[in-house]
């Protein structure tokens, strides 16, 4: 039986994808849009890339990254404590305490990380902020060589891979940055009435975006897309001690925030918020002063240019182990790119000043 949208984004999130290590998560992508898509691919670097009427010329590309933050072995003391390094932007203090598996090749192997327990801080210790290198992973071994016939240096570990559901049709779970996202090009995709489609949609579930924009690059290159839309979370400042004088104000549960700045086209700005203004879409507006950290960067400046948007899903507490998302924020982020889809003329020009 085909999975529901739901179960497909329930299955993103307890995939591990820590970055450079996405092949089980592309797995879960590419057996979902077999149903729908004209066409799926995988290019060199790992990028799925799953295409509705892929021979038109004018050629659209949506992007949502589906690499996680997440821990790699870095070494394995005599005692058969491991000690790892973070992949991506790790808040140090919020993995304190925390499970973890570490993916070997052998199958998942369960622990927890631990720091010295807070009876034999020193006063001095106390007051720092711990480092991933104060901390390490506890798998149970009695010693180095037991240690090493489960593991191996080089091995990703993810934190617990689970998602709750809140009040208010609220999701909290890790990495919703940006499975969310994924889950939004694909449903989008999938949500595109065919009779409408004038022009070439490529989804592309992106890799390695945490470590530096890097899928968004390669894909984007083979695409050669005359639009470019990444899809990443931002974050949600309707939580307490956040000064929206200096982040803005977004608010989760009350659509997409769609981005204006240089990162941008505005010509497809404009585009956007006529869709979402024209089908009733809810949406919230982002003043983005530089280019951003996520994959319109890369994509903006692939080959000679391309006309770039960013439409984000609000997200509180975002690189922790509970992000929290809106399912309705969600679903009205893939109604916005599915219903821009079918209202674009292979013959728009989003060109400055034309």
């Amino acid at each position: 039986m085909a999975k529901t949208p739901r179960e497909f984004f329930y299955d993103l999130i307890q995939t591990p994808s820590p970055s450079g290590y996405e092949e089980k998560i592309q797995g879960v992508v590419r057996d979902y849009v077999k149903d729908f898509a004209d066409d799926v691919r995988v290019d060199l670097h790992g990028n799925v890339i799953v295409a509705r009427n892929p021979e038109a010329p004018f050629r659209v590309m949506f992007s949502g990254h589906c690499d996680q933050i997440g821990l790699i072995v870095n070494y394995v003391d005599a005692e058969g404590f491991v000690y790892v390094l973070p992949l991506g932007g790790w808040d140090p203090q919020t993995l304190v305490g925390v499970r973890v598996t570490i993916w070997s090749k052998n199958g998942p192997v369960e622990g927890v990380i631990g720091r010295k327990a807070i009876h034999l801080l020193t006063e001095e210790e106390r007051k720092r902020v711990p480092k991933v290198t104060d901390l390490w992973v506890d798998i149970g071994a009695a010693n180095k060589a037991e240690a090493e016939e489960h593991i191996r240096v080089g091995d990703c570990g993810t934190i617990p891979l689970d998602c709750r559901e809140l009040l208010n049709n609220r999701l909290a779970a890790p990495a919703t940055d940006d499975k969310a996202g994924l889950w939004v090009v694909m449903e989008a995709l999938r949500r595109i009435d065919a009779a409408k489609l004038n022009v070439a949609v490529f989804a592309v579930s992106s890799v390695q975006e945490e470590v530096g924009l890097r899928g968004a690059k390669t894909s984007a290159f083979g695409i050669d897309p005359n639009v470019g839309i990444a899809v990443d979370v931002t974050h949600a400042t309707d939580t307490p001690t956040v000064d929206k004088k200096i982040s803005g104000e977004i608010l989760l549960g009350k659509g997409p925030a769609i981005g204006k700045g240089p990162n941008m086209s505005m010509k497809l700005v404009d585009a956007l918020i006529d869709v979402a203004d024209a089908n009733k879409i809810p949406y919230q507006l982002a003043a983005e002063n530089r280019i951003t950290g996520t994959d319109a960067a890369n994509i903006q400046v692939t080959r000679s240019g391309v006309s770039t948007g960013l439409v984000s899903i609000p997200n509180r507490y975002m690189h922790t182990p509970v992000e929290i998302v809106s399912w309705d924020d969600m679903n009205a982020s893939a109604d916005l790119l599915a219903r821009y889809c079918e209202s674009i003329s292979p013959d728009v020009d989003y060109t400055p000043g034309v």
